[in-house]
């Protein structure tokens, strides 16, 4: 499993997660098993784990034993599917979101602009659209609006309209391809880092990776128990806004809204105000890191479910 993906802040998340070891929790991003076999080793035999990951590739890792379940799912199933497995609700939930090391590290799946390969980049590679359909089928004004919004790329426009200009003479069909396109508008001395700000939003839309986190986040208040956790590692800012907004507030806002008395009326209560991320010992150990947050918190006893 180590070589699949190296599991971030492990033992931090996990600490946070498990506190009765004889209930049942969920792993929505199960990967190569790295979080959940540490669930595992915490667990009694009466404890469960229910895992999920939407990569069915993921399943060569799965754990071999009775108190473990692994779903082929995206986590935006997750109610469906603890319901069908009758473990709703549960007392944990934990989701390290981004990308695995063995997705990045794997040229054909087209993750990463390291690589030659396939434009692809399909996490559930059975259903959906492909970098190369977007790529070669959005329109310009798409394009520039997706490299901004989950690129964070400054110069989107100009690489949205190079792509639609050099498409018209060949389809683009490899990360290759596609570098060697954007290649004269990458800024001097950030070339890589600009690169896998293209890639990453091109990932995000492929997977609806924001709207995926949505329906997952709004899932969990009636998903957890009384007083269970929810614990999320994020990489991207989008992605870490919308966990700190829901998990402040139980909205993407962050609004909190009050009874009529003033008292706030939120579903989650922050176990960590601040948010965790790894140290530089981590950092240096494991690169992929380094941009990590980690948030966790509880679902107060009150909230309906």
């Amino acid at each position: 499993m180590s070589n699949y993906h190296n599991p971030v802040l492990l033992q931090t998340s996990v600490d946070f997660l498990v506190g009765n070891p004889a209930a049942t929790y969920a792993d929505v991003t199960f990967g190569g098993g790295g979080h959940s076999g540490e669930i595992m080793n915490r667990l009694t035999p009466q404890g469960r784990l229910i895992a999920f990951d939407q990569d069915s590739t993921s399943y060569q890792n799965a754990l071999i034993d009775s108190r473990f379940t692994f779903v082929t799912a995206n986590f935006r199933h997750l109610k469906k599917f603890l319901q069908y497995y009758q473990s709703y609700p549960v007392q944990g939930i934990l989701a390290d979101l981004g990308v695995s090391s063995h997705q990045f590290d794997t040229p054909d799946r087209g993750f990463s602009y390291r690589y030659a390969g396939a434009l692809d980049m399909r996490m559930n590679q059975a259903s959906g659209l492909s970098a190369c359909d977007i790529i070669n089928g959005y329109a310009e004004t798409q394009l520039a609006k997706l490299f901004y919004t989950y690129g964070e790329l400054k110069n989107g426009g100009k690489i949205a309209a190079q792509i639609v200009q050099e498409r018209q003479n060949q389809i683009i069909k490899t990360t290759e391809q596609l570098i060697e396109v954007v290649s004269k508008l990458l800024p001097h001395g950030k070339e890589n880092k600009t690169l896998s700000q293209l890639f990453q939003a091109l990932r995000i839309e492929v997977n609806d990776e924001i709207g995926a986190l949505q329906e997952f986040l709004l899932q969990c208040t009636d998903a957890l128990c009384p007083d269970g956790r929810l614990v999320v590692i994020a990489y991207h800012s989008l992605e870490d806004r919308l966990v700190k907004n829901f998990m402040k507030s139980g909205n993407f806002e962050g609004i909190i809204k009050k009874d009529f008395f003033g008292n706030p009326l939120t579903p989650f209560e922050l176990i960590t105000r601040k948010v965790i991320i790894p140290d530089e010992k981590e950092i240096t150990t494991n690169p992929r890191a380094r941009s990590a947050k980690l948030r966790v918190a509880a679902k107060r006893p009150t909230v309906n479910s």
